[in-house]
C-alpha cells in the first residue's frame, strides 16, 4: 500500500525524500538549523524545490554552511560567489548570508548555542497542529512574526516572518504535515 504523504511533495523522488527524511524532524544541531536558515534566506520569493535542487552546490559554495568560515568572507569569496552558476546569484542574499553568520554567532554566545535561543520561542517542544490539507497551513503565524522581529532585532537579514515560519515547518519546531500524512505521527 502506498505511504500517504503531504500534497506539497508529491510528483518528485526528490521531494519526496526530503519530505519522508528531514521536513519536520526536530532539529537542535547548531549546524543544521544554521543549514537550513541559508537555504530558506536564499528560497524567499523562489520555491522550495529550486533551492532543493541546488542545495549540494549551496554546501559546495558556502564551505558545507560553515558559518565560522561564512562569517569571515571578503569581497574576493562574496565575488566567486556572484559569479557560480550552481547557486541563486542573487547579491542582497549573499551578503546576509554573511552577515546572518555573524549574528549566528552573536546569538550562540548569548544563549550557549542558537538551537536554545530559537527552541525558547517554543518552549523546547514542537507546535503540533492538524491540518487535512497542507493548504490550510499558515504562511505566517504571530510566533513566526515575533520570532521574525526578534532576529532582525538582532541583525539577521532575509528573516521575514514567511521565511521564519518556513524554517519553523522545517526544522520540525511545528509540525505542519497533513493528519492523515504518514509522518505526521511521526515527528
Amino acid at each position: 500500500m502506498e505511504k500517504h504523504r503531504c500534497g506539497w511533495c508529491l510528483g518528485d523522488p526528490l521531494y519526496e525524500a526530503y519530505h519522508d527524511e528531514e521536513w519536520g524532524v526536530p532539529v537542535t544541531d547548531d549546524d543544521t538549523l544554521f543549514e537550513f536558515l541559508v537555504l530558506e534566506t536564499f528560497q524567499a520569493g523562489l520555491s522550495w524545490i529550486t533551492v532543493l535542487k541546488k542545495r549540494e552546490n549551496f554546501r559546495r559554495a558556502f564551505d558545507n554552511f560553515d558559518y565560522h568560515k561564512i562569517a569571515q568572507y571578503g569581497q574576493k569569496k562574496i565575488d566567486a560567489l556572484l559569479n557560480d552558476s550552481g547557486i541563486i546569484r542573487n547579491k542582497l542574499k549573499i551578503y546576509a548570508t554573511v552577515t546572518n553568520a555573524q549574528a549566528f554567532m552573536k546569538v550562540q554566545g548569548e544563549f550557549g548555542s542558537f538551537s536554545k535561543y530559537i527552541w525558547g520561542f517554543v518552549d523546547g517542544k514542537p507546535i503540533k497542529n492538524a491540518f487535512e490539507n497542507y493548504k490550510d497551513a499558515p504562511a505566517k503565524t504571530p510566533l513566526s512574526d515575533t520570532l521574525s522581529k526578534d532576529l532582525k532585532k538582532r541583525g539577521f537579514k532575509f528573516v521575514g516572518s514567511t521565511v521564519v515560519y518556513a524554517h519553523m515547518q522545517a526544522t520540525g519546531m511545528v509540525n505542519d504535515h497533513e493528519v492523515s500524512c504518514f509522518r505526521y505521527s511521526q515527528v
